[in-house]
């Protein structure tokens, strides 16, 4: 039975938007706030604006099944559609456009209808790694106790994307250290409450179009119903409530190596292009040029990592638990990009590891991607558990 993989046509206009804003916004000024860091663009103002307006517009065309298919087309597939055109425009940028943060990403996953509505204009971060961990989310050691009708925070959390830029950060803090993950809950904070300091903002290797913050939470008072999802200690359900985040987020971070895999490998064909060497889909790679065989390997890995994106944004929108999938695009998409980046450069030479092209930049921004949600082990390990059917007792 073939299968049909062209996209359904009302998302066609989300696909036009983000790729004109990556041509024409992104790139224009992409290595201007990569040598700017800390400076914020201004240009993505009026995308932001167009964000926040857009926000459930295509509520209704989400829930509907598309016709005679009894499936559902919506915001997790037009959010991994969106990023991977923005990836290829420029992934620092794509993550400083306002209303657009990964605390966003983390209110729709697991946010009931009243907060949906109430936080429907913020623009959120997302804080969850900590000086004493990274990769190991449920070893937080942020503190939220219940005071009345607030919860008290207390902790530091680094690694904070966007977190001097939004107006808000998710925390995730446990309820009761003794209890385990299962005690590990979401806040949605304001970062001007009294008590969260921005103590830093870090130099890093890539991405530098997007800031990166330590925040730190003396005494912060927060509304209970700021906790999203449920409040009660689930000791059976263990982490799945605030794990449900990444099974959402994971999809969008490997759309955004897609994304940026493209931009490497549109430059790597012209410069094997530009060499004299025809890439020849009819030959066996191994009797090409070895550059060329090269380009051949990395394209099918990095159209086998878009299939993996799509399928597991495809699940989310469909109800479907995709946590293995989730997790396998991204440790393949993560992957993929570093090394055809690396490898872009490798071949481009002098040329591309000067800063007269993208490439040198694509290959620092490259890098982050196959670690922050999770890195490339995290991602092994959580498949392992999910194909053996271990628990993470049981498989560490």
């Amino acid at each position: 039975m073939a299968i049909n993989l062209e996209l359904p046509e009302k998302l066609n206009s989300t696909v036009e938007r983000a790729r004109l804003a990556a041509e024409h916004i992104f790139r224009p000024i992409s290595r201007k706030y990569d040598n700017a860091e800390h400076e914020y663009p201004t240009e993505l103002d009026e995308l932001g604006k167009l964000a926040k307006q857009g926000r459930g517009g295509d509520k209704d065309a989400d829930k509907s099944a598309d016709a005679g298919e009894g499936t559902v087309n919506g915001a997790n597939l037009r959010s991994v559609l969106n990023a991977r055109e923005l990836g290829w425009g420029d992934v620092g940028l794509m993550l400083s456009i306002p209303y657009q943060g990964l605390g966003n990403a983390a209110i729709a996953a697991v946010a009931n209808d009243e907060q949906l509505e109430r936080f429907a204009d913020v623009w959120a971060a997302m804080a969850i790694t900590e000086p004493g961990f990274g990769s190991d989310s449920a070893a937080v050691s942020t503190t939220a106790v219940l005071d009345g009708d607030d919860y008290v925070i207390n902790g530091e959390k680094i690694f904070v994307t966007a977190g001097s830029r939004a107006d808000h950060v998710v925390v995730w803090a446990t309820l009761d250290k003794t209890v385990g993950r299962a005690a590990i809950k979401s806040f949605v904070v304001p970062l001007n409450s009294k008590g969260v300091m921005v103590a830093r903002l870090e130099e890093k290797l890539g991405l530098r179009s997007s800031d990166t913050a330590v925040i730190v939470f003396d005494d912060v008072r927060v509304p209970a119903e700021n906790l999203l999802g449920t409040p009660e200690i689930e000791v059976r359900k263990g982490f799945g409530g605030v794990m449900q985040t990444f099974d959402n987020t994971r999809p969008v971070v490997a759309a955004m190596a897609v994304g940026l895999g493209r931009a490497a490998l549109e430059e790597l064909r012209r410069m094997l292009e530009d060499a004299g060497h025809e890439i020849d889909y009819d030959r066996p790679a191994a009797v090409q040029h070895a550059a060329v065989a090269d380009f051949i390997r990395l394209e099918s890995d990095w159209e086998s990592s878009w299939m993996l994106t799509l399928r597991a944004a495809w699940m989310a929108d469909n109800k479907t638990p995709n946590s293995s999938e989730a997790s396998m695009s991204k440790a393949k998409a993560g992957r993929m990009v570093t090394e055809l980046t690396n490898k872009a450069v490798e071949i481009g030479a002098t040329a591309a590891f000067s800063e007269t092209e993208l490439l040198e930049k694509w290959a620092r921004d490259s890098k982050i991607l196959d670690i922050f949600e999770g890195t490339q082990q995290i991602q092994q390990l959580i498949i392992a558990r999910r194909v053996l059917g271990k628990s993470s007792a049981e498989l560490k």
